[in-house]
């Protein structure tokens, strides 16, 4: 896909006039998402809020030139806005190449991507979840969508990215829309690195979790008692146990194949639990050893200690 041409902005537009300063790479992207009913706008939704984007579903045609006005390229503001524009509406073709025009002659610079399928797949799928098209009005699905594709056709013909997704399993899709808003860059996987105590329970939404109490306990320690694994004095000597500098490396090793087929799968979150006794020495060090570890191979990380500061 094309990189689409740079942002135009007239005076008196204020949620852009500030972006024609900045780098190509800063300026605010907007997305419309449309197309037929069933065609998979909805999980396109979800994998742009996986991707970063700030998405509104369902959007009525005539609010979109309001809800464009959120963009912005400073601090705070929206900087990635995907609308999904549904068509509940009557005559909502019309109403959405209006808008987009509208838009347009203000200096808007925006994508379209159209969810498309075929007849029988989206006949299928209404049957399959038990539900009428939006248009079939006590008529036949296939009337419905019918009505629908005429409304659109002047939509789908303006369309940066047009998506069939007639033969498309959910991560197939997934992988589609990544490639329409990211030019086909990998997505780093983020992961969440949790240190915890045992004796407070394990964290409910952990993927993975690992016991490090088998290394020496710095608690029995009396100058290392009231310090924390974010301490020095704590990580030198916890790091400097026999075998933990290994279960570091081994651990982060035996990782790799699991995040890589996360991503894969289109999970493109996971959380590694790594928990000592009381969560305040042992699990802290290594939980942030693990974390560099992983930064060092690309993986974005939050790094939380969530028993850290319990007596």
């Amino acid at each position: 896909m094309q990189e689409p041409p740079p942002i135009t902005v007239p005076s008196g537009i204020p949620a852009l006039e500030a972006a024609t300063s900045s780098p190509r790479a800063e300026l605010p992207e907007l997305l419309v998402v449309t197309g037929m009913s069933g065609a998979g706008r909805s999980r396109a939704a979800a994998v742009l809020e996986d991707l970063g984007w700030y998405v509104v579903d369902n959007l009525p045609a005539p609010l979109l030139s309001q809800l464009a006005g959120m963009l912005s390229s400073g601090p705070g503001g929206v900087h990635r806005l995907a609308a999904v524009v549904d068509v509940r509406a009557r005559e909502l073709s019309g109403d959405l190449v209006g808008v987009l025009d509208v838009l347009r002659e203000a200096g808007y610079d925006f994508r379209i991507v159209f969810m498309d399928a075929s007849d029988e797949v989206l006949v299928r799928r209404f049957e399959t979840v038990r539900r009428p098209h939006p248009l079939q009005e006590g008529r036949r699905i296939l009337d419905g969508i019918a009505e629908e594709r005429e409304m659109l056709h002047g939509v789908r013909d303006r369309a940066d990215v047009v998506i069939d997704t007639t033969e498309l399993n959910v991560h197939d899709l997934a992988r589609e829309i990544t490639l329409a808003v990211a030019g086909g860059q990998e997505q780093d996987m983020r992961v969440n690195v949790v240190s915890f105590g045992f004796k407070y329970g394990l964290p409910m939404d952990a993927d993975h979790v690992a016991d490090v109490r088998f290394l020496a306990n710095p608690y029995w320690i009396t100058e290392l008692r009231h310090l924390t694994g974010r301490d020095v004095p704590v990580r030198d000597y916890v790091l400097g146990l026999p075998g933990a500098r290994l279960f570091v490396d081994r651990y982060v090793e035996a990782l790799e194949p699991v995040l890589a087929g996360y991503a894969n799968e289109d999970k493109r979150y996971a959380t590694v639990a790594i928990g000592c006794t009381g969560g305040k020495h042992r699990s802290v060090a290594i939980a942030e050893a693990i974390a560099a570890a992983l930064r060092e191979q690309g993986s974005r990380v939050v790094v939380t200690h969530r028993d850290l500061g319990r007596e």
